[in-house]
């Protein structure tokens, strides 16, 4: 079987049983939105959902927007030029930022946002809806919210992926699981076709999460992983990487063996 037939085949699975959700609406889903949150995250293999889909679907609504349940993302990260954020990560740093300009592509809402790692662990996100990264409105944003001023900051990669957003039937725990990633710096580009990302947001990380606990069923350790990262470790060479290569691996591994199913599909 070719990679287009599995991917489309896979897909067309995953839409089916997402139609079996309950869904709500994007002002429903506002009740959770944990600006200041505990995320958990998880990297599976793709063929893995389906089943991990079809055990949640008593615990969790699906989130719906026009008709649609798996919802497309683009996204630009920036850095310095000397990437200076990417090295805070890269070194262990806590008190961390990323920023991004991210786009709803089936709403068509943008964001300027920013995002703040804490020493205690905590995820912190600001954002302004806007349609220009460069207006006076962004640039003051970014001074007031981060140790950054606009002119220092270039675009280094844009990612595209598709989003599953769950909530928990009481309200108390949103997810996210994404897909269909590609990476790009307008000179190399990467697809992931076999790779899924799972993120448990909180505001106090419980293992209580039935998601989290049909994760460990079906053996998917707990995996750190920033799309950001990802994206400069695949797409940049001479940058320093050795905190992520575990992680690299482990894509490595997943890509592999997936790649394997296919062949013998």
């Amino acid at each position: 079987m070719c990679l287009k037939n599995f991917t489309t085949n896979l897909l067309t699975e995953i839409n089916e049983i997402l139609n079996q959700y309950k869904s709500v609406s994007l002002k429903e889903i506002d009740k959770v939105k944990f600006m200041k949150r505990t995320d958990t995250k998880f990297v599976l293999p793709i063929q893995k959902l389906s089943k991990i889909l079809k055990e949640a679907k008593r615990s969790y609504y699906v989130l719906e927007i026009d008709n649609k349940r798996s919802l497309k993302y683009e996204t630009t990260y920036f850095d310095t030029d000397d990437f200076s954020m990417y090295i805070a990560h890269q070194n262990g740093k806590l008190n961390r930022y990323k920023i991004r300009f991210r786009e709803y592509v089936n709403t068509n809402d943008k964001f300027l946002e920013i995002k703040f790692k804490s020493n205690k662990n905590k995820t912190i996100k600001k954002r302004i809806n806007t349609n220009d990264c460069f207006s006076k409105n962004s640039q003051d944003f970014i001074k007031k919210n981060s140790p950054y001023i606009l002119k220092q900051l270039q675009a280094k990669v844009d990612t595209k992926f598709s989003r599953i957003t769950l909530v928990s039937n009481n309200f108390d725990e949103r997810l996210t699981i994404d897909f269909n990633l590609s990476f790009d710096n307008k000179k190399n580009n990467v697809k992931l076709p076999f790779i899924s990302i799972a993120e448990v947001k909180q505001e106090k990380y419980s293992s209580s999460s039935e998601f989290i606990k049909i994760l460990k069923k079906h053996e998917i350790r707990q995996m750190s992983l920033s799309k950001y990262c990802t994206g400069i470790n695949l797409l940049y060479n001479n940058i320093k990487k050795n905190r992520f290569k575990p992680r690299l691996l482990t894509l490595k591994k997943i890509s592999n063996d997936s790649g394997n199913i296919v062949k013998t599909a």
